[in-house]
């Protein structure tokens, strides 16, 4: 029997969203529950079940739904399993795939939230009929999806693909939550964008910038973006300067796949022209000859509101 339905479930570290989803990538029926105020993993998977049968409920009954798929942070797509992640309270491995299985009936599979992305972008996206492409999310830290030959890359461990912890500066690099220093998501998030900006206005005491009228430990990347528009030199230079690093990134990320293209998805990527044009020209000035005016720079066609829902929901079709 064609079931026509899977369900998207995005774990966040503050909210949870699920959504029904059919073939054409519609969200029939959506519902959010609050991630962190579950200590234990047990209850959260109880109230996680309740709003899924509820939502089935309201929409269509379980024999037409194919597959759950999830989206979470350290997401291990071989082992079902959330493991050792950083911004969710339940420590350790957990089992997350089996668990809910169990709780709801329905299959489960996982993956991480980029790679999630990835998979939402190939089945209902800006890569559709590719092959070949890596998409970056631009948000609180830089995750990646690869695909090459129409395959997610997952490695021999389910990890495969962290892009954004490339060394970018191997001297005196910023300090990145993972431990190391001078990753690239330390630059290229929107939590790096507000430390560049911080920099800027110490290290630049006479250029004139609005950003010097916020509270330098409350500023983000919004406000950088926001003072951009209005045409703030100092602002417009932060994003040169983020754009810069990126596309040397893009540039090695190339030599390594040579995708179709680059997908840019999450909230930095709102930022348009004044991130694209830096990182299009650091990149092609960057590319081995071979690889020149050979590959796009897309931004993401999922709505931001629904993409991680999508992406997670696109794993639902592949469930066994």
């Amino acid at each position: 029997m064609d079931k026509p339905y899977v369900i998207g479930i995005d774990v966040g570290g503050t909210n949870t969203v699920i959504g029904i989803v059919d073939k054409r990538g519609q969200i029939l029926r959506s519902g959010s529950i609050k991630t962190a105020v579950h200590a234990e993993v047990n209850d959260y998977l109880d109230d996680l079940s309740k709003l899924i049968n509820e939502i089935v409920a309201e929409t269509t009954t379980k024999d037409q739904i194919k597959g759950i798929g999830v989206g979470a942070p350290n997401g291990n797509y071989f082992s079902g399993s959330i493991e050792f992640a950083p911004n969710l309270r339940w420590k350790g491995i957990i089992p997350f795939a089996r668990l809910l299985e169990e709780k709801v009936g329905i299959p489960v599979a996982l993956t991480n939230d980029a790679n999630a992305a990835a998979i939402g972008e190939m089945t209902y996206g800006a890569a559709r009929g590719m092959k070949d492409f890596i998409v970056i999310t631009l948000g609180t830290g830089v995750g990646s999806g690869i695909v090459v030959n129409g395959q997610l890359v997952y490695g021999h461990d389910g990890f495969a693909g962290e892009l954004g912890h490339v060394i970018m500066r191997r001297n005196n690099g910023r300090l990145c939550g993972c431990g190391r220093t001078g990753c690239l998501e330390t630059y290229a998030s929107a939590t790096g964008v507000a430390r560049t900006a911080r920099e800027y206005l110490e290290l630049r005491p006479d250029m004139p910038s609005q950003l010097r009228s916020i509270p330098a430990e409350t500023i983000t990347s919004k406000d950088v973006f926001d003072a951009a528009m209005t045409g703030d030199e100092m602002a417009k230079e932060i994003f040169r300067f983020t754009g810069k690093i990126l596309g040397e990134a893009f540039a090695d990320f190339v030599a390594f796949s040579s995708p179709e293209a680059i997908i840019l998805f999450g909230g930095l990527a709102k930022a348009g022209d004044l991130i694209m044009k830096p990182v299009q020209e650091t990149m092609e000035s960057n590319l081995l000859a071979i690889f020149k005016n050979k590959v796009k720079l897309l931004f993401s066609e999922l709505k931001e509101s629904d993409a991680a829902v999508l992406g997670a929901s696109a794993l639902g079709w592949e469930v066994k």
